[in-house]
């Protein structure tokens, strides 16, 4: 029974030894059957948290321009080690990380925002970063992309 449950979630999409652990834990089987059967996983490979969490970092950084933050915050929620979590963060180059954000600001700029005044720019200003903080980046970070992006639509009209 524990295998099918390990199997039939492994066929739904890629999971942590936790998430499965959880899983049979939710389904009420002992947990000396559920490690034996995850140890069993993990012997024939079927389980592996560092290829799980390099496949996350790529997905969620890619689809969604989520911030190292944010992806290592998520990869410790689907109990993921901090040492396993580093390696697949170290995937993400900090300045492609940037750029991510900065065209997140620049789609919402396109159409015809009018932003000469300031207090438009401000409440733009606001909602964008705000955006980028619940993506995971820092205020500071937030405030510097966001300003950057806005001097360069300024230096494009």
């Amino acid at each position: 029974m524990a295998r099918a449950i390990v199997l039939r979630q492994l066929t739904n999409s890629p999971k942590s030894r936790f998430q499965l652990s959880q899983k049979l834990a939710e389904r009420h089987i002992p947990e000396d059957v559920a490690e034996a059967v995850l140890d069993r996983f993990v012997e024939v490979k079927l389980i592996d948290d560092a290829e799980f969490a390099m496949l996350w970092v790529r997905s969620r950084s890619m689809y969604k321009s989520l911030s190292r933050s944010a992806l290592q915050r998520e990869l410790a929620e689907k109990g993921i080690a901090e040492d396993v979590a580093q390696e697949a963060l170290e995937q993400i180059d900090p300045d492609t990380e940037r750029d991510q954000a900065k065209e997140l600001v620049r789609r919402k700029l396109k159409g015809s925002l009018d932003l000469s005044e300031r207090s438009e720019r401000d409440k733009y200003t606001r909602r964008w970063v705000a955006m980028l903080a619940r993506k995971g980046f820092s205020p500071s970070l937030a405030f510097a992309i966001v300003a950057e992006v806005i001097d360069e639509s300024f230096l494009d009209d």
